[in-house]
């Protein structure tokens, strides 16, 4: 596994690394190299040439190219990288959001908020190698695609949609069973909301919860039914608060 940190404080990088020698000690079964930089645009160049990590440790604010930078173009290039920010300020927390962060941490890190940020990236990067798959039965035959891989999934004159990150669809034949049993199963993954008889979201892709409806990353607007919309509010503010506890 390949841990990148980037931070352009000399100071604060010698400290992380402290932290993940720490960890490391503590935590003989995980094995994992670290690559530092100080120079956020050296990373970015590397990234671009396709040399990814498994999880980023990145400070937010940085000359040249901030966090959200770096994290942008890790997204367009890699859904499954681990990202982690540690900040100076709580005022990008939402942009953090926005590139689908684990943790969001405010310096001078606390060593028990960064070692639980670490618990939890290196179980989500192990998981890329082990992702579910929710079978879909198509003309062509039976499909598996990817829990990470699905947006959400339409229920469209009784066949199945089951839209992709990058903008595919995977289209079933006609169900026999009710939406609610077609998707029982995925539907019980913690990332995956109904938020209308017809619509599943995966929560890791949505950009915002609107009156009526959300929007996701494709920019694609999901209706979410009345009766739903307390529920779906509820879960998906539970579901955020998990992702982005804040040091301090």
């Amino acid at each position: 596994m390949k841990i990148v940190v980037c931070d352009d404080s000399m100071e604060d990088l010698v400290e992380i690394e402290g932290l993940l020698e720490e960890y490391k000690k503590n935590n003989t079964d995980i094995k994992f190299d670290v690559i530092r930089f100080t120079d956020s645009s050296a990373l970015y160049q590397k990234i671009q040439e396709g040399e990814l990590g498994d999880i980023y440790i990145l400070d937010m604010i940085m000359s040249d190219k901030t966090g959200i930078d770096i994290g942008s173009l890790i997204r367009s290039t890699n859904e499954r990288s681990v990202i982690i920010y540690i900040t100076s300020s709580d005022d990008y927390a939402l942009e953090a959001y926005g590139v689908r962060a684990v943790r969001y941490l405010l310096k001078p890190v606390r060593g028990e908020l960064f070692f639980e940020a670490l618990d939890y990236a290196v179980s989500d990067a192990a998981k890329v190698k082990k992702d579910a798959e929710y079978p879909v039965k198509t003309k062509e035959g039976l499909v598996f695609v990817p829990y990470s891989k699905i947006e959400y999934i339409e229920n469209y004159s009784r066949v199945l949609n089951v839209w992709l990150t990058d903008g595919k669809i995977v289209k079933s034949i006609f169900i026999r069973k009710s939406f609610d049993e077609e998707v029982k199963v995925i539907a019980e993954d913690r990332n995956f909301l109904q938020v209308h008889k017809s619509f599943l979201v995966n929560l890791n892709y949505v950009k915002k919860l609107a009156s009526g409806n959300i929007v996701m990353h494709s920019g694609r607007s999901i209706p979410v039914s009345r009766t739903r919309a307390a529920d779906v509010k509820k879960e998906y503010l539970l579901f955020v608060s998990s992702q982005y506890r804040q040091g301090g």
